[in-house]
């Protein structure tokens, strides 16, 4: 009866950590530019990257942007 339990625990274990891995993908961060009320948008590709790390380069590009550029930008995946 304890192997059973110790088997299920360690099934339970592998499959949790499984959930939680992040698989690689490639994914698209739009922003959006407003200036005077003129508005332009720009696409950035990441590839191969986690949610997380994409995430982060979308905020990057934003950030960049808002340093650099007139007007307010947004971006998002």
């Amino acid at each position: 009866m304890k192997t059973i339990k110790t088997v299920a625990l360690i099934a339970l274990t592998g499959l949790t950590a499984l959930t939680f891995t992040s698989c690689k993908k490639n994914y698209t961060c739009t922003c959006t530019t407003v200036v005077g009320g003129v508005s332009g948008d720009a696409t950035h590709s990441i590839d191969n990257a986690t949610y997380v790390d994409a995430k982060k380069s979308c905020q990057n590009y934003e950030d960049q942007a808002n340093n650099s550029l007139p007007g307010g930008t947004t971006c998002h995946l």
